[in-house]
């Protein structure tokens, strides 16, 4: 491809819409609702997925996302302070592992996708 890339997202479902556009609010996301069944979430810096108001569980359940962060140890105290598991069923925190490319901990959604935060080593 010869065009300058701008950003890629992903299109992630939503068992509860509702219950994960709040999830994801709380998580820090800024939502901008595109029609009453999807919504873009983004970070500060312009990062951002589409949550649609559907779900095939196959589907979510087999559903990745990778954020690089700057310092997974500074996520990993975040993630703990907003206490997510105690607000929203089915959600659950994966402490930090340590590989050979990098760290990262994990994150589930209330519908089952699967977010990692990671931080790649610096040579």
């Amino acid at each position: 491809m010869k065009t300058k890339n701008i950003s890629i997202r992903a299109f992630i479902g939503a068992e509860n819409f509702e219950v994960s556009r709040s999830f994801y609010r709380d998580l820090g996301f800024e939502e901008v609702v595109l029609f009453p069944n999807m919504s873009f979430f983004k970070t500060q810096e312009g990062l951002g997925f589409y949550l649609q108001d559907a779900y095939v569980k196959d589907w979510v359940d087999n559903t990745m996302l990778f954020l690089e962060v700057e310092n997974v140890a500074t996520c990993w105290k975040d993630l703990l302070a907003l206490d997510l598991p105690t607000k929203y069923k089915n959600v659950r925190l994966t402490p930090i592992r340590h590989n050979d490319w990098g760290s990262e901990c994990f994150l589930h959604d209330p519908s089952g996708v699967l977010w990692h935060f990671g931080e790649f080593s610096k040579p």
